[in-house]
């Protein structure tokens, strides 16, 4: 049988430098995950798979490692650009079933305009599967309520990074990421 991840944690870094490499390099860095060969995957969360913290699932985790991640990233060398990364989660009430991640990568947005844009796609896909009803023409604020009343989808949150382009042109670059353990 396949492994699937037991925990997941949260995390979000930001790196400038001149070079452009060399700033994500950093932003993984600063999140705490350069020292692992990251492998990106789509947007699932595992059932029964618990959220932990940052500390809590590094010390799962040896340098070199492959690594399975949700990741958002954007990058910039526009001075006074503002860019965001963000990665949102839904969980079910039935925690044997699955959730979703998504990823958000933006321009113009605040980490929380962007977290809250990720949150609300990743709790519109898990909806999605459940049958709960929503308008993708409300706000958020309106689906989450309907989301919050039917009982289905018992939590959301997200992890954002945003930041603005350095004004001497040097690239600035951001990253949120769900990282997937199999302890």
């Amino acid at each position: 049988m396949a492994k699937v991840a037991s925990m997941v944690f949260l995390t979000r870094g930001v790196g400038r430098h001149r070079e452009k490499l060399a700033s994500f390099e950093l932003a993984l860095r600063d999140a705490g995950i350069a020292q692992f060969n990251l492998v990106t995957v789509s947007s699932i969360l595992p059932p029964r798979c618990k959220i932990v913290s940052k500390t809590e699932g590094l010390k799962h985790l040896t340098p070199g490692q492959v690594l399975h991640v949700v990741m958002s990233r954007s990058e910039t060398n526009e001075p006074y650009r503002h860019i965001a990364a963000s990665v949102g989660v839904a969980i079910p009430k039935d925690r044997d079933m699955y959730g979703y991640l998504s990823e958000h990568h933006s321009y113009g947005e605040t980490d929380e305009v962007a977290g809250d844009y990720a949150e609300d796609l990743a709790a519109q896909m898990l909806a999605t599967i459940l049958g709960v009803p929503f308008d993708a023409d409300q706000s958020y604020d309106k689906r989450r309520d309907v989301w919050k009343l039917s009982e289905e989808i018992v939590k959301t949150r997200n992890i954002s990074q945003a930041a603005e382009g350095p004004k001497n042109g040097y690239w600035i670059s951001v990253v949120a990421a769900c990282v997937l353990v199999d302890a």
